[in-house]
């Protein structure tokens, strides 16, 4: 349990810190990118380690219905990052959401929250969901009103469906390939 709460903690810390304390990671210039950088991955080692070593309380587990649900909302979970990866004009959902990677983000948490009805589960996804709307809101305090991107050719959407549609066949191969079915 320790580990998990204390990677999450890190995880928040070193994500929100450029946001709550833009003077002093002004002052770490360049290698404060390196230093974050080795900051998130700590955190989600300790998240892994602590999330595996904890045993706690099961109130529901994965049934046909709920993996199908997950599954669906996975793959708008990665078409919203596909939306946060287009450089210039966004693909049609980069133009209706103003943060499509924190989006994605929330519903891979709730996704994983659907299929995982233990203790762990709660503290992990809930704790990443609740940093990702915090995320939100305090970019939108700092940055004020959204100017709408203009929309990409149909091409690029066709592309980002495709990719998406991959990426979420390579994830659930990896998932499988670890012991957990993707599958319902």
């Amino acid at each position: 349990m320790t580990l998990l709460i204390a990677g999450l903690a890190l995880w928040w810390a070193a994500h929100l810190f450029k946001r709550l304390a833009p003077g002093p990671r002004a002052a770490m210039g360049a290698a404060g990118q390196g230093i974050m950088a080795v900051l998130i991955i700590a955190s989600v080692v300790l998240m892994v380690l602590g999330y595996r070593a904890w045993d706690g309380t099961f109130y529901w587990g994965r049934d046909p219905m709920r993996v199908g649900i997950n599954n669906l909302l996975m793959v708008l979970a990665f078409y919203c990052y596909a939306a946060s990866g287009a450089k210039g004009a966004k693909i049609w959902l980069g133009t209706k959401l103003r943060h499509p990677q924190l989006t994605g983000f929330s519903i891979w948490a709730i996704a994983h929250l659907l299929v995982n009805g233990d203790t762990p589960s709660f503290v992990l996804f809930g704790g990443l969901l609740a940093w990702a709307v915090v995320e939100v809101r305090v970019i939108n305090a700092q940055e004020g009103p959204w100017v709408r991107p203009d929309r990409a050719p149909a091409k690029k959407e066709v592309t980002a469906i495709v990719i998406t549609l991959v990426i979420v066949a390579l994830v659930m191969a990896v998932h499988h390939a670890f012991g957990v079915t993707p599958w319902g």
